[in-house]
């Protein structure tokens, strides 16, 4: 009899889903701030290949700009949270963009970084009508997004990834902010932490969906995703944040991004928090002026802490939890893999879930009126009606398919 671990996987991802979706519903736009959303950079594309924009209502010169780079192993999120934006950057002289991308359902990999590359040329394609500066564009991203923004970091040299339209301009970025991202996949079961539930090498998981196919028995395709394939001298400098009890991207996956940059003479900080999670334990003041000061050094030249970091340095922190929100409960030790790779959180209830996605409020979701990658809702229709119910939510996903 076939294990039915790879359904519950899938089970989990429509709740990691549709959790991310509840959570991650745009802000209101701080005061001095102008949103320009939902703005194609391919033109006549997927309905993800969308950013949103935001400048400063009052700037002289053109402004640098962080790019925001979402998580959801490449199968979920969306562009909705915007750290730049949330944290106060643009009052300090920023510009900040948050970039929807091709899901793993939708394409597979290099479909997510040919988008990102693709975001990045239509910025510069466009500065001047945005007063931005091409010239200095940072990125950051976690997870999936971590993975990403690493991959901009080492590949500006390359032009592999580079295709669709304004192919005049450059998708190098200038500094890069990656936490807990994954690198080299192939490695990631090996090194996880004790107890660690989400497996990375069978057929379903979330990397070997990215490639098409398992891991370990499509050894190039993973080797392609590995930001540390296409590494130069010139690669970006890097701020890397990861937590030393990460169950879902073991921490080594840094260790070995970090190892490569040093050795290429690529500046590197390299920052583990000890006792953190999968994005469990980054709260504090500690690490947000960490990375508020590699950006203000790097892309608006400010004289920061960052400025007499070493080229290649190691440092580390107590992991910080976050405050529990109204209706919120800490993802413990036991709480699903996918769970805790979007950050946490209850995990919702169906009527939250028909109340997003219930267009008709009839009590089920068609495919039509499912957000999530196609492929995702294939799997978890339990009888292939193309309508997901109450008790298919309940029972987790379909059992294996032959």
């Amino acid at each position: 009899m076939k294990s039915q671990h790879p359904s519950i996987l899938f089970g989990l991802a429509l709740f990691a889903f549709v959790a991310t979706a509840l959570a991650q519903t745009p802000r209101p736009v701080p005061a001095g701030v102008t949103a320009h959303r939902n703005l194609s950079y391919v033109t006549n594309g997927h309905e993800r290949q969308k950013l949103d924009l935001y400048v400063p209502e009052k700037a002289g010169d053109p402004v640098p700009i962080i790019v925001w780079i979402h998580g959801g192993a490449w199968l979920s999120g969306d562009k909705n949270g915007c750290p730049p934006l949330n944290s106060g950057y643009i009052p300090r002289g920023y510009a900040a963009a948050s970039l929807d991308y091709r899901l793993s359902g939708d394409a597979i990999f290099p479909a997510q970084i040919e988008d990102c590359k693709a975001a990045i040329r239509w910025l510069r394609a466009h500065a001047k009508e945005y007063n931005l500066d091409p010239t200095r564009i940072g990125v950051w991203g976690s997870s999936a997004g971590g993975h990403l923004v690493a991959l901009l970091g080492t590949t500006g040299e390359t032009r592999e990834f580079d295709v669709g339209e304004n192919l005049d301009q450059s998708s190098a970025v200038q500094a890069v902010s990656d936490f807990f991202g994954p690198t080299d996949v192939l490695q990631m079961d090996a090194h996880a932490v004790p107890g660690a539930r989400l497996k990375h090498d069978p057929a379903n998981s979330p990397e070997s969906q990215l490639i098409g196919g398992a891991i370990q028995e499509n050894k190039d395709k993973a080797a392609r995703v590995n930001p540390i394939t296409y590494l130069t001298k010139n690669a970006a400098p890097h701020l890397i944040v990861h937590g030393d009890r990460d169950p879902t991207v073991p921490h080594h996956q840094s260790e070995l991004l970090f190892a490569a940059l040093k050795k290429a003479g690529v500046p590197v900080r390299f920052h583990t928090i000890k006792g953190a999670e999968h994005g469990r334990g980054f709260a504090g003041k500690e690490i947000s002026e960490m990375v508020a000061s590699f950006f203000d050094h790097r892309l608006l030249g400010k004289k920061t802490a960052a400025a007499d970091w070493p080229v290649a340095m190691t440092s580390d922190s107590v992991a910080v939890m976050e405050p529990e929100r109204p209706g919120q409960g800490r993802p413990g030790a036991n709480a699903p893999a996918q769970d805790r790779a979007q950050g946490g959180g209850q995990r919702p209830t169906w009527q939250q879930i028909v109340e997003r996605e219930d267009a008709n409020r009839d009590g089920k979701i068609t495919r039509a009126e499912f957000k999530g990658p196609e492929r995702m809702f294939e799997r978890i229709d339990r009888d292939g009606d193309g309508v997901l119910t109450q008790a298919e939510f309940e029972q987790g996903g379909p059992p294996r398919r032959n």
